[in-house]
């Protein structure tokens, strides 16, 4: 059955709000992999141009998680053309690690916006509040499917992650699938982290690592 959300196509709403009170540089930021056993998490930042018409330039553009990989694959570039402004940044294993996810969540997020090369007048983020950041800020439960800039940037965040596990990671560690799995919870990933043990690029402080670590 199709989830009700499937449908959703994010709008301008929040955008055109902002850009109406003048605030013309508005960037929609959305993170990717938080919830995998293994590699980065990624953020996204985009900073479209306060043009109605971008809407219909990028169509197709949702919800990354609603999007097919193929899909995904053909609105990145779209999406890095169209944009004013556009970042990814990551937090490795090793800090999601050190600092929990939440926390590594908002520093990826934070490198984004400090990589977009323009200051902002305002973010849209999907869901979580970056306290240590002074620019204005919106956070919209299930922003990357209301908002266009929040989705093209979980695009982005979704794209660059998964190419970095389907080529380094799985290079790196074949044994792990990482090219099919992407570093998520499977019955084949726990499978082979109970024949080989965690490697370098897995998160220790996420189950069933962090209650198994006695056996690896």
């Amino acid at each position: 059955m199709n989830s009700p959300h499937t449908k959703v196509t994010p709008t301008l709403e929040f955008e055109t709000t902002l850009w109406n009170q003048g605030y013309l540089i508005v960037a929609g930021i959305d993170e990717a992999g938080r919830g995998a056993w293994a590699g980065p998490v990624s953020a996204g930042a985009v900073v479209l141009p306060a043009d109605p018409d971008i809407l219909n330039r990028l169509d197709g553009v949702r919800d990354s998680k609603l999007m097919t990989p193929a899909e995904r694959e053909a609105m990145f570039d779209i999406v890095k053309a169209e944009a004013k402004a556009w970042a990814v940044g990551e937090a490795d294993a090793a800090e999601i690690d050190r600092i929990g996810i939440l926390n590594a969540t908002k520093a990826a997020m934070k490198r984004a916006v400090e990589g977009l090369g323009i200051q902002p007048d305002h973010l849209l983020i999907d869901y979580v509040r970056l306290h240590d950041v002074t620019i204005p800020q919106t956070g919209i439960k299930h922003g990357d499917m209301l908002s266009l800039s929040i989705a093209c940037a979980s695009v982005l965040a979704k794209v660059t992650r998964d190419r970095y596990m389907r080529t380094t990671a799985a290079e790196l560690y074949p044994q792990y699938q990482f090219d099919r799995h992407k570093g998520y919870g499977t019955k084949s990933h726990q499978e082979a982290l109970a024949m080989y043990g965690p490697c370098p690029i897995h998160r220790r402080s996420f189950k069933p690592l962090s209650s198994d670590l006695t056996l690896f």
